[in-house]
């Protein structure tokens, strides 16, 4: 099939390289180059590394809805479009461009998790399992009817960043499947149930701060959720401390929440219902270290708050 490739974050990477092997990829439209970091540096999407690197014709407009880009659109007479983790909602005339139309890969099982974060927020309620959708876009947010659907186990350890990696792999299979089976024509879309959608809402760094009264697992889910990014943090001496990676402690320590109730065997901090040791944390303008590391460096003692 003739394709236009929609996305910049890099869950599309593998999606994007599959397809340029097993289809017609005319195009691929992706964000203009932003500042980022200290230096403000102008640094490009995930896909549009990829992208030069498989020699695809690439393009960056401010909008992709613009008069401009939707007349280029036409001009290259796509078959389908399709839109991986982009940053833009798809106006209703970019929408009836193409003759399959607009197939979206949403990381999640809708219509659980519409939105903008629905890895992370998986993770952090506590979900066990999540997936990958691909769906025909509308004009709602997620809400087309769904085309491939493949589970994907949540385990303990994961964190945000590695979900997302197994994701973007598990995504690029479910998307070639989704294009072949629109091509046989043996897919048949199917509606979602609305009554059943939850939403991933866009993350905001004021929810990574832990509130210890909080009982030990939702703080260890917090941690794993925004981890890369925004990342969860307390205070320790009037200072922020990020918090890396932690679990949850068995054993009955005394204390208030957010005391620090053990240094022995590491980093150790009650919580609203038991305790949950921190194993890396990052203090401000400081490289990231072990939880015992930090003890013996800043000379924590039990007894010690966070906050």
């Amino acid at each position: 099939m003739r394709i236009i490739f929609i996305g910049s974050g890099e869950i599309g990477v593998p999606t994007l390289q599959r397809l340029a092997q097993a289809h017609s990829m005319v195009a691929v439209f992706t964000r203009p180059d932003r500042p980022a970091g200290r230096g403000h540096i102008l640094r490009p999407t995930p896909i549009k590394e990829a992208a030069l690197e498989l020699g695809l014709e690439l393009h960056q407009p401010e909008s992709v809805n613009s008069p401009e880009s939707l007349q280029l659109i036409r001009e290259f007479k796509p078959e389908a479009i399709v839109v991986a983790s982009y940053g833009e909602i798809l106006s209703k005339d970019l929408l009836q461009i193409p003759q399959r139309g607009a197939i979206n890969l949403h990381a999640s099982l809708l219509p659980k998790y519409r939105g903008a974060a629905p890895i992370n927020w998986a993770i952090i309620r506590g979900e066990t399992e999540t997936g990958i959708t691909t769906f025909l876009m509308d004009e709602g947010l997620d809400t087309g009817e769904t085309l491939v659907q493949r589970r994907v186990p949540i385990e303990d350890d994961d964190t945000a960043g590695s979900l997302k990696a197994k994701l973007a792999q598990v995504g690029a299979e479910v998307m070639l499947a989704t294009l072949e089976g629109l091509e046989r024509e043996t897919l048949k879309p199917q509606p979602q149930d609305h009554s059943r959608a939850t939403y991933a809402p866009k993350l905001k760094k004021v929810l990574g701060r832990l509130d210890w009264q909080r009982p030990s697992r939702d703080l260890f889910n917090l941690i794993r959720g925004l981890n890369p990014a925004p990342g969860a943090f307390t205070f320790f001496r009037g200072k922020r401390l990020k918090v890396h990676r932690g679990q949850v402690v068995e054993g009955g320590y005394q204390g208030q929440p957010g005391e620090i109730v053990s240094t022995d065997e590491g980093l150790i901090v009650k919580t609203g219902d038991g305790a949950l040791e921190l194993l890396e944390v990052q203090p401000e303008a400081r490289a990231r270290m072990s939880g015992p590391d930090f003890v013996r460096g800043y000379k924590v003692a039990k007894g010690d708050r966070l906050g």
